[in-house]
């Protein structure tokens, strides 16, 4: 199976793989995905994982994938490059009179007022729901995962929360001085925030850590299997729609999420995850984006603002 970004929609593959490869114990399974992302895939058995960079021409794919030798292929992200790469190794296949079966995720893209009217009735069918399409298309046993909602959300509110308050688009963000307040909010009442960046992200983190002894920035420090080790130990990730939402909903960590112009009805949310812990504003505005990556149509991103710190605490101190 090939999934080349974006990282949250590689982390949405890993509980649908678990319980399909579990389901499947004689297939063989390969991942081709980032390579930084390997360590979310550790504990499938029946699995392998190819590392594949995104940037890379069709031509060096179909190379990487010739290797795995495989019988079928599931594509999951179905864009240009991988749908030649994949013409290319059928070509190949067929010249060696070894069909290869293949079966791509159908996406169904709405356009926003479509979306919207579509919203009124019932939310988009989830991105893992799709996965989990192709991999029954390709008649392999999927399971039964009609309610994903599985995991025992323990209402109390414990020691260990995690904050990753940055997205890749600045829709998706939440304003910086709310996710301050909320981080000395939480410290203040003896509770330990770890705060989740990238290390271009690192001096902003390193300065609101600076500001309590209980808040602690991880950004540069670790590589990403620690990240995951740290995340899996926490009692809460508080995060917006962003591939941390994913990892910790991939290692069975309850997420609060903070929504502003994309929304969790649209397919992406974080897989298990109680859609009461999806906080949104629900403007008339909203969703504005399917990615975030829009201009605010008002230029303040009231969506955002419109989420507050309290509103926050008060949904971890909450049963979901």
């Amino acid at each position: 199976m090939i999934r080349l970004s974006a990282l949250g929609d590689v982390a949405i593959l890993v509980p649908v793989l678990r319980a399909v490869a579990g389901a499947n114990p004689d297939v063989r399974f390969t991942i081709a995905a980032p390579p930084l992302l390997a360590p979310l895939f550790d504990d499938i058995p029946n699995a392998d994982f190819l590392g594949v960079k995104k940037k890379q021409s069709a031509l060096a794919i179909y190379r990487q994938l010739k290797s795995i030798g495989a019988d079928a292929v599931a594509d999951l992200h179905q864009i240009n490059r991988v749908g030649r790469a994949l013409s290319l190794l059928r070509l190949d296949a067929l010249a060696h009179l070894s069909p290869l079966r293949v079966r791509r995720i159908h996406k169904g893209r709405l356009s926003r007022l479509l979306f919207l009217r579509h919203l009124r009735t019932s939310p988009r069918r989830p991105q893992w729901q799709r996965y989990l399409d192709v991999f029954r298309h390709l008649g392999l046993a999927t399971p039964s995962i009609q309610n994903p909602e599985f995991k025992n959300h323990n209402p109390e509110f414990k020691n260990h929360i995690g904050l990753a308050p940055f997205a890749q688009h600045e829709g998706k963000i939440w304003p910086w001085e709310h996710t301050s307040a909320l981080a000395l909010m939480l410290a203040e009442l003896g509770r330990e925030v770890f705060l989740f960046g990238s290390q271009d992200e690192a001096p902003k983190l390193e300065s609101l850590a600076a500001q309590h002894p209980n808040i602690t920035s991880l950004a540069g420090k670790h590589t990403f299997k620690e990240e995951l080790d740290i995340i899996r130990s926490l009692n809460v990730m508080v995060s917006m729609d962003s591939a941390n939402m994913h990892f910790a909903s991939a290692l069975g960590v309850r997420v609060v999420s903070i929504w502003g112009a994309t929304h969790p009805d649209f397919g992406f949310y974080g897989f298990g995850q109680h859609r009461s812990d999806a906080l949104c504003a629900d403007l008339p505005c909203q969703p504005c984006s399917s990615f975030g990556q829009k201009p605010c149509r008002y230029s303040d991103h009231r969506c955002l603002h419109a989420i507050t710190p309290n509103q926050v605490y008060d949904k971890l101190l909450s049963p979901c």
